[in-house]
This record gives C-alpha cells, structure tokens and sequence, in this order.
C-alpha cells in the first residue's frame, strides 16, 4: 500500500468523506515548535500503488489538525500555531477562503458536526473551546471551563448538540452547546493530562480517552465514576486515537513509542494488531469511511502511509538524500533536548540513550513523556 513523503512533520490525517480516495494531512515545520505549516490535500493512484499530492497550501505557523466540511467536498479547516483557524476552498485560486482570529494561543482541535453538519468545534491551548457556525467569521459560543489545554475536541456522531474535550487539566468534559457549563466531568487518568478522545460511533454513551499514563479507557457516560475498560499496551504517551465507524468494538491508537495499535474492546486480549512502520511519534491517523480495512497514519517522520490491515506498510515514496543543514541541525538539537529531559525524569531507562547519544534515528531520542504537549 502506498505512502507520501511531506516536506514537515505531520500531526493529522483524514480522509475526504466525499471521495474515498482522498485525504487531507496537517502538518507543521520544526515539529511544531517554530516555523511554517502546510496542508496537504493527497489522492490515491490505486492501479500506480502510489500517493500523489493534488494540492498544498502554505501558513506561516504550523498547523496541528484539520478536519472536512461535512456539506462541501471542496472546503476543510485547518487549526494552526498562531491561533487562528484556516478555512480552505479547493475550488478557488485564492487561499484561505477564510481566516478566523479568536484563539490567543495554538489551536490543537477540530472537529465537524456530522449530525447538524453546519457547526465545527475548536479546542485552544488558551483553555477554551470555541463553537463556529459555516459561513460566519466569529464563534457562536466560547467554552472556558478547562484550567488548561484543550487538546482534543470531539463532537457527538448522533446528536447535534453535544460534544467532548479533553485536556492537560486531567479531565474530559462533556457539553451542550445551549450551556456555557459542562454537563459532565470525568477524571479518570489520575493526575496525568488527556490529549485525545473520541466518541463510539455506535453508542452515543461510550466515550474513550488516551492519556500521557500510556492507557486507554473507555467510558459509559450513564456512570461516569468507572472506565467499564482500560487498554494497555503502548509504552509512552497516547498521542491520538480514534473508534472505528465499520465496527463498534475496533479501536485504533498512535503514540510517542511511534506504533499503531489496533484494538477489540470486546476481547480479553484486546490488542490485536501493532503496526511500527514510523521512525518517530506517530500523531495522526484515521479510518477509510469506505474500506472497513483501511487506515492512514502520518508522523514526525514526514511519511503519511494508507494501507490495509493485516497487511505490513511498506513505504513507497522516494526518501530525501539531502536535508537542509539548518533543519538537520534543529532536529539534532531537538532530539538532544528530549534525551537530556528524559533522562531527569528516569535515569534507570537511560543506558541505550548513552550508546546511541550520537544516533539521530535513534528511536529511544523520540520516546519522550515530557513533550506529551506536542
């Protein structure tokens, strides 16, 4: 199955709801810490076995996320460093078709309604949640309960007016859109941030959570004071996961331990496959809404792979011989910063990092909780 080198790292991927073989990945220099970002818009060549890129559009900050118009197959949004939310027309020459200015701070979420189909919703590392309405250029409502980032933002596939976040507070919340407070709390990972959540697409009470603790828990909303269960398997923080929309049970994750694990809630060995075909956090990924088998992921490794499961990724893009010095020079840096920080945390882990100091591939310099902001 084919894959797309990108020119920065990516951070989120989805496919097109309109056309099967199309998809959109956010993605931001430098690992999102400075620099520019870039959306992509990529189709598959089946009969070529190879991704291409149909379209790219350029910001002067990173970009975290990015989601469809569930009404317009030419238009997304993309959230981005500087605050602002992208608006994209793929049918016009002049992009973005909308700039939206609210958040103070990065913009790590978002999220379209898929029942009223005419809202979004956005979650800031300013703490609040923004709710936007298609076509008007200020939020119809702030949400601004959480006490620190929110870092996943995710509507209700059956109702048109709940959704929930998550953040770095420790919790998740759950909201109507007609109340400015949350209905719900859930604190459920101890006192570790939140960073992803995603809703059964079967069971509008099920709501499942992915922490830096390295676990994913699953919630009844009816009786939120006990996960009814909790999968472990990932060894670093739970960057992103998502429910399947083809099975009630399936379950897929991405972490900083750079896999992607699949899961069946409903069996007592829950994890069922494990993909490692990244070289560093893997941060994105998402289910075909055609193929029940196929999925995409992207990485700080700059490679987007789509593939079917059960079968091995094998990239089939060309690699970069050539690295510009200065962006080579940053990751090195960047990677050093993550070894010394680890090894503040816990110095018994540390004797493979002490072999490889020099090893910029080195898969133990990109396993780091202390960047589980990123």
């Amino acid at each position: 199955m084919p894959s797309y080198k990108t020119a920065y790292n990516g951070y989120a991927v989805e496919f097109s709801p309109f056309e099967e073989d199309k998809l959109a990945v956010a993605t931001a220099q430098h690992f999102g810490i400075v620099g520019n970002g870039r959306q992509y818009i990529l189709r598959k060549v089946e009969d070529a076995g190879i991704i291409e890129r149909e379209s790219q559009y350029d910001t002067q900050d990173g970009l975290y996320d990015c989601c469809w118009n569930e009404e317009n197959e030419n238009q997304l949004v993309s959230v981005s460093g500087d605050g602002s939310i992208k608006i994209w027309d793929l049918s016009s020459p002049d992009n973005p078709y909308r700039s939206l200015n609210e958040h103070s701070k990065e913009v790590y979420s978002v999220d379209w309604n898929l029942t009223g189909k005419d809202t979004y919703v956005t979650g800031s590392w300013d703490n609040s949640i923004k709710v936007w309405a298609v076509g008007e250029d200020t939020s119809i409502e702030t949400f601004d309960e959480h006490t620190y980032c929110v870092y996943s933002t995710i509507w209700n596939p059956t109702s048109n007016d709940t959704f929930a976040s998550a953040s770095g507070d420790h919790t998740l919340k759950i909201w109507d859109v007609n109340d400015v407070a949350s209905i719900q709390t859930i604190r459920g990972h101890s006192n570790y941030e939140i960073l992803t959540c995603d809703w059964n697409k079967y069971n509008e009470n099920i709501l499942v959570s992915g922490s830096v603790d390295k676990t994913i828990k699953i919630w009844d909303t009816r009786n939120p004071d006990q996960e009814i269960n909790t999968l472990r398997g990932h060894d670093y923080a739970v960057r992103r996961l998502k429910c399947s929309p083809h099975d009630e049970s399936i379950i897929a994750s991405c972490s900083y331990d750079m896999t992607l694990m699949i899961w069946d809630s409903e069996k007592e060995d829950a994890l069922i496959e494990k993909y490692e075909h990244h070289r560093e956090f893997v941060v994105g990924l998402d289910f075909s809404l055609e193929n029940p088998d196929e999925i995409a992921t992207c990485s700080w490794d700059e490679t987007v792979y789509v593939w079917n499961r059960g079968e091995e990724p094998v990239p089939t893009h060309e690699e970069d011989d050539e690295e510009d010095e200065e962006e080579d020079e940053f990751k090195k840096n960047f990677r050093r910063t993550l070894r010394i920080n680890r090894r503040g945390d816990d110095d018994d882990d540390d004797e493979e990092d002490d072999e490889d100091d020099d090893d910029e591939d080195d898969e133990d310099d990109d396993d780091d909780d202390d960047d589980d902001s990123q």
